[in-house]
């Protein structure tokens, strides 16, 4: 690769992880790193490193260089969670090497792990992918996200990783702080409707988001592209991305993950597959959410189930901020095309 590419000392790097590294080849003939270019706000790089006719790959994740808020990027949270999961349950992740805060090394924090040869689907219609197989594939990840919100925080190291109660309430009114202070005058237009759906979240936050008891470990961005599947097995075998985890209202995991049936957020936003009709094998949104519900031994908030998707519109407009998502979440709202699921019955898949 062309180290001027870089943004980093390709020769500190390799000297880092030779010595800190368990396995990694103390002078390799053969050492590359690439970035990868799926949707990661840390930077992530994938290092090759051999000998001979040996050869090794791993998964390089850093801060970005810059001057950045207080808690963004940390990638210390991320290795944190990832070697407490790793260790201590079943919860397929990566395995983790190394974490370094220094940043003589390669200019910000970083950690090292694992390079999982596997299946990553960006689409979550499953272009390509035979019926059965879609099937398959969609009750793995409600599986996988069973498996990451039974993790006992407190026997593994995790309790102090975040507040636990009003985990809804706090990120609504972050957001909507944010929100005003990246528009108006002089900034992006202010959309009205983004207003009212705050008020909308503000008024019907679930009362079990008040209550510590009911919350645990939150992944913040479960979706099917941040999942690596075995390569010929319809299993997880590592989720990834872990930016936004923390402790708190788990059922916004559940959520977002189901965002794919209310919302198309792909180079176009459209209508999710709800509305433009379910691809063939791909389960119901009410199957999805029955699979993670018995797999996870949690009920489904049939009443809230609203909330928890305008919720995730909001979280996916924050991170535009755009205005164009509320715009069409608002009107689904209003015109109760978000399903409260009431009265709907529970089919496992």
């Amino acid at each position: 690769m062309d180290r001027k590419a870089l943004d980093f000392d390709l020769n500190a790097l390799l000297s880092y992880a030779s010595a800190n590294v368990t396995g990694f080849p103390p002078s390799p003939s053969y050492f590359t790193v690439s970035k990868f270019g799926h949707g990661q706000s840390n930077p992530t790089y994938k290092l090759e490193v051999g000998s001979g006719a040996s050869l090794k790959r791993y998964v390089l994740r850093k801060k970005p260089a810059g001057k950045l808020l207080q808690s963004a990027h940390a990638v210390e949270r991320e290795f944190q969670v990832l070697q407490a999961l790793g260790t201590h349950t079943l919860v397929p992740v990566p395995k983790v090497f190394c974490l370094c805060t220094d940043p003589s090394v390669i200019g910000t924090p970083f950690y090292i792990m694992e390079f999982l040869e596997g299946r990553i689907f960006l689409d979550p219609k499953l272009p390509g992918v035979a019926p059965e197989k879609r099937r398959a594939l969609y009750q793995a990840t409600a599986k996988a996200l069973a498996s990451l919100h039974s993790a006992d925080v407190d026997a593994i190291g995790l309790g102090k990783y975040g507040r636990r109660n009003n985990y809804c309430k706090r990120q609504v009114e972050r957001w909507a702080k944010q929100y005003i202070a990246s528009t108006g005058e002089g900034k992006p237009k202010r959309n009205p409707k983004m207003f009212e759906l705050i008020d909308w979240l503000q008024q019907h936050i679930p009362l079990e988001d008040s209550s510590a008891a009911a919350a645990g470990l939150v992944h913040g961005d479960f979706r099917i592209d941040n999942l690596v599947f075995h390569p010929i097995e319809d299993r997880v075998i590592g989720i990834l991305d872990w930016e936004l985890s923390t402790l708190g209202n788990q059922m916004c995991d559940v959520a977002y993950s189901s965002l794919p049936y209310n919302l198309d957020l792909g180079v176009e936003l459209g209508q999710g597959l709800e509305q433009t009709g379910v691809p063939e094998g791909i389960p119901s949104q009410a199957q999805y959410v029955a699979e993670y519900c018995s797999s996870s031994g949690k009920p489904w908030p049939s009443s809230e189930w609203k909330f928890y998707i305008a919720f995730s519109f909001y979280f996916v407009e924050h991170q535009f901020m755009q205005g164009f998502i509320v715009d069409g979440s608002w009107v689904m709202l209003q015109e109760e095309r978000v399903p409260s699921m009431q009265g709907k019955k529970l089919i496992s898949l």
